[in-house]
């Protein structure tokens, strides 16, 4: 009985052919997934191609799954085009006791590095600075400012994972970044929904799906070269990146043979943090000052608030966040209303679950549609408007909302949350208090449609000027 859904979860219902776009949450179309929550109630099964997966929409069932049964919750569920490259190797990825002692370990060097000789608000500071210089070089004029953004995120994670930055002129890391920005849209692909749902099939039939191998390879090989470059240069009491802690946790294990710090999920493990420390950051940020320009008074009351606690004689700094509620509620609202993982990354339970009545057996892959969540109209009054007031209390104070899960929640949430939350503060405030940001278009035209909506919601395209304040 255990191999059943007992009772099964409602219909299953067969995801459409090909998975189009309506599958997933967005802004501006009533997505699949919450049309059958309307027609079936929050738990319910679709069939993506002969895979059955179970899906829950909603604050209520997402967080009684993912932190309420958190442990049972706990596993990473199958995603066919990923696992054809990283099998179940890597950090994000990785199941069972590879995921504990992967995920204990990064977490606390993420940490640790935070307390080293530079820590990661000093790193963030002089990469916000950066930025702002290559802003300064349109002279008010309109750019794309998709690549200086993505460039100046990848430098953070890089000082992170490698130890060090790249010049903005590095036509190599450009390339790299290029790679990273092809593959999430690649992921978002109607390609790569069919390999999902067929991949028995799709693994031998030619098309750009296969694209997201080359651009892996391309990623594998650069973090490969660089554990190579610190192995030449390891000093064992002085670790200066994510891979000189990783190497030196390899040495002290190297007997144990239940271990699994070894170079294979070294690599892949950096490659993970990388690819998502870059594009989940960079994406948000490209958002928000799209969003700064189409409601340029939210954008006038986040000027105020910088003016008034930071003023322009010093730098943000990341303590400046408890004295900005304003600003610190459009940042959320942001990451709420442009929802960038809107499906999440999927999960597993890792034994039979008895979930709301239905038994749920272990390897059951689920879908918290995080989306569902940000869009819940049982805690965002109106969710398909952009309105920081959703975060604000009646006398203007930051409020929390449970239903904000835009890093996840329970066991597998984001690792590097609080690297993306100090990120995203430093940047947008660093950038703002230099700044106007201006649309070339009148704010009415803009569109806010995502370029790609698929497992990832890509931004639009767009050009801003930056005048200086």
């Amino acid at each position: 009985r255990s191999r059943f859904f007992n009772p099964p979860p409602p219909p299953p219902e067969r995801v459409p052919f090909p998975l189009q776009r309506p599958f997933f949450p967005s802004s501006d179309l009533h997505p699949f997934p919450l049309q059958l929550r309307d027609k079936y109630g929050p738990v319910f099964t679709v069939l993506l191609g002969s895979r059955r997966v179970v899906v829950l929409c909603g604050h209520e069932a997402v967080k009684e799954a993912l932190v309420d049964h958190a442990e049972e919750f706990s596993g990473r569920g199958g995603m066919p085009t990923l696992d054809r490259i990283f099998h179940g190797y890597g950090v994000i990825l990785a199941n069972r006791e590879r995921w504990k002692q992967l995920r204990q370990f990064s977490v606390a060097t993420l940490r640790n590095l935070g307390m080293g000789k530079r820590t990661l608000e000093e790193r963030i500071a002089e990469e916000a600075e950066c930025l702002v210089e290559e802003i300064r070089k349109a002279r008010g004029s309109p750019f794309d400012p998709s690549r200086p953004i993505s460039h100046a995120v990848a430098n953070v994670i890089s000082s992170v994972a490698f130890g060090d930055r790249f010049d903005y002129q590095d036509q190599m890391f450009l390339s790299l970044l290029d790679v990273i920005q092809s593959l999430f849209l690649e992921l978002s692909s109607p390609w790569t929904q069919l390999y999902e749902m067929f991949p028995g099939i799709m693994r031998f039939l030619p098309g750009p799906h296969n694209r997201i191998l080359t651009h892996v390879a391309v990623l594998h090989n650069f973090v490969s070269e660089r554990v190579q470059r610190n192995q030449k240069t390891l000093d064992p009491g002085c670790p200066r990146d994510y891979i000189d802690a990783f190497l030196i946790k390899m040495e002290e294990e190297k007997q144990n043979p239940q271990s699994e710090f070894h170079t294979k999920n070294l690599v892949l493990s950096v490659v993970h943090l990388f690819f998502g420390g870059t594009e989940m950051v960079s994406a948000t940020l490209r958002y928000g000052f799209l969003l700064l320009m189409k409601y340029p008074e939210v954008q006038e009351k986040v000027h105020q608030e910088i003016d008034g606690v930071v003023g322009r004689n010093r730098s943000p700094a990341a303590e400046d966040r408890s004295r900005m509620p304003y600003t610190h509620a459009v940042i959320h609202e942001i990451q709420r209303f442009s929802n960038i993982i809107p499906l999440g990354i999927p999960h597993a339970v890792i034994r039979d679950t008895q979930f709301r009545g239905y038994t749920l057996p272990k390897g059951t892959d689920v879908f918290c549609v995080l989306g569902s969540a940000l869009q819940d109209p049982g805690h965002f009054s109106d969710p398909e408007r952009f309105d920081p007031g959703n975060f604000l209390d009646e006398n203007g104070g930051f409020k929390k909302n449970h239903a904000f899960v835009a890093f996840s929640s329970g066991k597998r949430v984001c690792l590097g949350e609080g690297l993306a939350r100090m990120e995203l503060f430093l940047f947008f405030t660093t950038v703002l208090q230099r700044f106007t940001l201006q649309s070339p278009v009148d704010p009415q035209e803009i569109d806010l449609a995502p370029k790609a909506s698929g497992f990832w919601n890509i931004p639009p395209e767009y050009r801003v000027c930056a005048l200086p304040r």
